[in-house]
């Protein structure tokens, strides 16, 4: 009996032992994955974090205007770009001759100060924190920032050179862009060139307005502040229509609101309400007569201009061209504004006026252009250190919401902020 005892008791042990063992190597098994799977991961995100750092892409910006130009100064300052080639069809001295005037609002302005505009160094004026300019001006400081950072990437700027076809033709197909950026305007045909629907969807802004411009060669052609007035009222009773009554309706809507801007030599205005069927605005959408257009021009220009500037007389007056009568304001942007060209693994976006243009102009309609280029910067990033084609397709989906953002955004407060504050 005792040796049975001792027997059990030695079996005993032994069972112990090897649990103890099995407890011990599945302990070192476990840690010894934990372990692995512990050093996968840091390598992995250290060599994921080493191929975004090194990742560098090609882009090529179609169009030199101010967001064209803009776009480049964004692609350079992104990091990621290891060439830059910007086409435009027109040449140099066309581009920078333009006379018109663009007004940069607040949030351009600080959106340009984070890529390292210098405003001091740029010709110009300032005025209720609006930076005032001509486009040529603009557009030649861009040029002069890009030619500074060929030390960093390689950039090449292609004036007089039209994209076709036949340009992209021309390029080799292990040297084509990653990116590509359509910035050529509102009648531009680069996004035809690529396949990209022309489908565009026109909503009303809620208002209607009217343009005039001025050309008194005369004049100096140096930037201006701008110069707005609000709920105006005009005499129209010699065509029927009482002013002074509607005036005093306190259920009517607010009046017109009418800005001056531009240089002294190309001087122009813009005149816009809010929708509404007052009577005086139902006659001037439908009047036949042009004149009663001209004559609200006329005025309102004598009245608010600035002192130092002469005032429009009937001997001038036909220097001035106007619209014939007041029109609905609408917005068009396209409905499809970025593309994947899967063949050639290329991502497309549509910038500027040609991807929304408003049928009124404002003098700050390049801040359109510069809302949609706020997300440009992260596009690149994303494109650049894509692992696949579905984070391309993921980045193209964020632009394009952002895109139809920028719009709504503008029908909603941007108008009211450029013509109505």
């Amino acid at each position: 009996m005792d040796g049975l005892q001792a027997e059990n008791a030695g079996v005993g042990g032994i069972g112990e032992d090897a649990e103890e063992r099995y407890r011990a190597l599945a302990y070192d098994t476990a840690l010894s994955t934990l372990v692995a799977v512990a050093v996968y991961v840091v390598v992995k995100v250290s060599l994921d974090g080493i191929r975004q750092w090194r990742a560098r892409i090609s882009v090529l910006i179609v169009g030199s205007g101010p967001v064209g130009l803009t776009a480049a100064l964004v692609a350079v300052r992104s990091g990621k770009v290891l060439k830059l080639t910007v086409l435009d069809e027109r040449y140099r001295t066309a581009l920078l001759c333009r006379p018109q005037q663009i007004a940069l609002d607040p949030r351009s302005v600080k959106f340009l100060l984070g890529l390292g505009v210098d405003f001091d160094n740029m010709e110009g004026c300032w005025h209720n924190e609006h930076f005032f300019t001509r486009i040529g001006v603009f557009q030649e400081y861009l040029l002069s920032i890009l030619e500074q950072k060929k030390q960093k990437v390689d950039v090449k700027v292609q004036l007089g050179t039209k994209f076709t076809e036949e340009y992209l033709r021309r390029i080799p197909r292990n040297e084509w862009p990653r990116v590509i950026v359509v910035a050529d305007g509102s009648c531009g045909d680069s996004c035809s060139v690529l396949g990209i629907s022309s489908d565009y969807t026109v909503e009303s802004c809620h208002a209607y307005g009217a343009n005039a411009t001025i050309e008194r060669l005369d004049q100096r052609q140096v930037p201006t502040p701008e110069i707005r007035a609000h709920s105006l009222y005009f005499d129209l009773s010699a065509y029927g229509v009482e002013a002074p009554r509607e005036h005093r309706n306190a259920t009517a809507k607010p009046g017109f609101h009418v800005k001056i801007y531009g240089t002294f030599r190309n001087r122009y205005m813009a005149l816009a309400c809010p929708a509404s069927d007052t009577k005086m605005v139902r006659f001037l959408r439908h009047t036949a007569n042009s004149s009663i257009m001209k004559n609200i021009f006329h005025q309102s220009f004598n009245v608010y201009k600035t002192d130092i500037e002469p005032r429009l007389n009937d001997v001038t007056l036909h220097h001035m061209q106007c619209s014939r009568r007041l029109f609905e304001i609408q917005l068009s942007h396209r409905r499809i504004s970025a593309a994947y060209i899967e063949g050639d693994n290329v991502a497309v976006t549509v910038e500027g006026e040609a991807a929304r243009v408003l049928n009124f102009d404002t003098g700050c309609g390049v801040n359109l252009g510069m809302r949609g280029l706020e997300s440009m910067g992260t596009f690149i990033y994303r494109t650049a250190t894509a692992v696949d084609q579905n984070d391309i397709l993921e980045a193209l989906s964020a632009k394009m919401q952002h895109s139809r953002q920028v719009a709504e955004t503008f029908k909603l407060t941007d108008l009211a902020q450029s013509m109505y504050e």
